[in-house]
């Protein structure tokens, strides 16, 4: 039943990766030994400063000697130590520069397959056809602008601005005949007024 699930991935464990991790059990440990040497250390202390109370000067000048002696081998622990943990940076840094030269080969690989792919000659081909296609094109110019009169030349313009005026939308015309316009009645005469002297007159 076991086999119908996926495994799990193994990663592969390098020497660098044992190596590293012998080191650092090996610091680990040694901190501990400093951990319980530093302890026993303070224990004697106290115990040599009762034994002075209690005048019993020879049992604490020989702890006090004890003492001393595993200061001293704290001290080369603590350089142990310190050559573990820069042994352990070392090699993980070297691991890291393994990394990046790998990377920097596989770079090389692929830019080395591409140049294979187009070669110095094949650039240098393509670059002769396009400067012949530009030559040619250029003396068709020549030839073209060479061959037309001034008289050409304005037809051709006169030609290319019609085109552009072409190219212009102009609105629809409509195709319903407009409505006419209904006749006017002509306006009636109005009475006119006499004039206040016939009035009079009358």
């Amino acid at each position: 039943m076991g086999n119908l699930f996926g495994r799990k991935k193994r990663t592969r464990v390098t020497e660098q990766d044992r190596a590293i991790l012998q080191l650092k059990q090996q610091r680990d440990k040694l901190r501990q030994y400093q951990k319980r040497i530093n302890l026993q250390l303070e224990k004697e202390r106290l115990l040599a400063k009762q034994l002075l109370k209690n005048g019993k000067k020879e049992k604490a000048l020989v702890l006090l000697k004890k003492k001393r002696y595993q200061d001293q081998l704290l001290d080369k622990t603590e350089s142990q130590i310190s050559n573990l943990e820069r042994m352990v940076q070392d090699l993980e840094f070297a691991q890291i520069e393994l990394k990046v030269i790998e990377g920097l080969k596989n770079g090389n690989e692929c830019l080395k397959k591409m140049n294979e792919m187009m070669s110095i000659e094949e650039v240098e081909r393509i670059m002769d056809e396009t400067q012949e296609a530009v030559e040619y094109q250029r003396q068709i110019d020549e030839i073209l602008a060479g061959s037309l009169s001034q008289e050409d030349e304005d037809a051709v313009l006169a030609e290319l601005e019609a085109l552009t005026e072409g190219d212009v939308e102009l609105p629809e015309v409509p195709s319903e005949e407009l409505p006419e316009a209904p006749e006017k009645k002509p306006e009636r005469e109005r009475p006119r007024k006499k004039p206040e002297r016939e009035l009079l007159a009358a």
